[in-house]
């Protein structure tokens, strides 16, 4: 993802100098879903050296395109962001499924939705995805589903997928220029998985991954079910309250079983990173969760 990503909107990169005044930001008011598709159309707009003023003639008023891009008002028809996407050049189809996305999470129809793009406003005859974007993705996407599975249900974890591919997409200019492109990916699918997770004290909740780890189903005894799930429940509770990295590593880890070597590859990180991170993640475990009680047997 483009550095706005994990912020508040700012560009990838410095931006032009241009006339008049300077765009403010996004709304605080503005959900995931549709920053998603804001925050690279913003960065586009920024960079292309193209003014308000300039774009109104084609696209929209000036004071509404501002309001559009700081994400204030009526949520935009897609023919509106049709316009603008073919005035900044931006790939259409990735900027249409985010705004759809976005559009259903705000609570249109699939009526407006449908009235609004007027059949599809050429959406399906933009080229592919860059090659080096289709290469990546078929390394990853196995490893992304099972992290984004952790987290979320099967619809939402479809939904973060593709939503990351798009995003990427989008800003894959940026990502190309990034010192890892496997860790630009990465850190866009965890914000995207993490804005969609359910919460706890402001942490995402693990805790339904619990009933399918590979420690619960070995236990035969339903006694020993029982205390392996108080375990795993704690367990994922202390793991949630982890730093960013060690939290991704730890749930690549233990709870989707990859190696080091593979947890490198999809982070995008360096092994030594991902063994000490491993390594500091399992002392903070060890001083936060309890063993289980023991129950039932003879005692000598």
């Amino acid at each position: 993802m483009t550095p706005s990503h994990n912020a508040a909107g700012a560009a990838s990169e410095p931006a032009p100098l241009r006339p008049g005044r300077k765009l403010g930001p996004i709304a605080s008011t503005v959900g995931s879903s549709h920053r998603a598709w804001l925050i690279p159309t913003r960065d586009h707009y920024l960079l292309s050296g193209r003014t308000l003023s300039d774009l109104s003639a084609r696209v929209l008023a000036k004071s509404k395109l501002s309001e559009l891009l700081r994400g204030v008002g009526h949520y935009p028809r897609w023919e509106v962001i049709h316009r603008l996407a073919e005035e900044l050049n931006i790939p259409t189809w990735p900027l249409y499924r985010l705004w759809k996305q976005a559009a259903m999470d705000a609570g249109k129809s699939r009526d407006w939705v449908d009235r609004s793009t007027q059949g599809g406003l050429a959406v399906t005859t933009q080229p592919g995805p860059p090659l080096e974007h289709g290469a990546l993705r078929s390394m990853v996407e196995d490893g992304y589903r099972r992290y984004a599975g952790v987290f979320l249900t099967d619809t939402v974890l479809d939904s973060a997928v593709e939503e990351t591919f798009a995003i990427l997409w989008l800003s894959f200019d940026d990502a190309l220029a990034s010192p890892d492109i496997r860790r630009y990916a990465w850190d866009i699918l965890s914000a995207t998985v993490k804005a969609k997770a359910d919460h706890r004290d402001q942490r995402p909740v693990l805790a339904d991954a619990a009933f399918d780890t590979a420690a619960l189903h070995a236990q035969d005894c339903l006694d020993d079910q029982a205390a392996q799930l108080a375990e795993s429940l704690e367990m994922f509770a202390a793991i949630s309250k982890l730093p960013l990295t060690q939290l991704d590593v730890m749930v690549l880890r233990r709870l989707c079983g990859f190696s080091t070597a593979e947890v490198s590859d999809l982070l995008g990180i360096p092994l030594a990173l991902v063994r000490s991170s491993e390594r500091h993640a399992d002392r903070f475990l060890a001083d936060t969760v309890e063993p289980p009680a023991q129950t039932g047997g003879t005692t000598r």
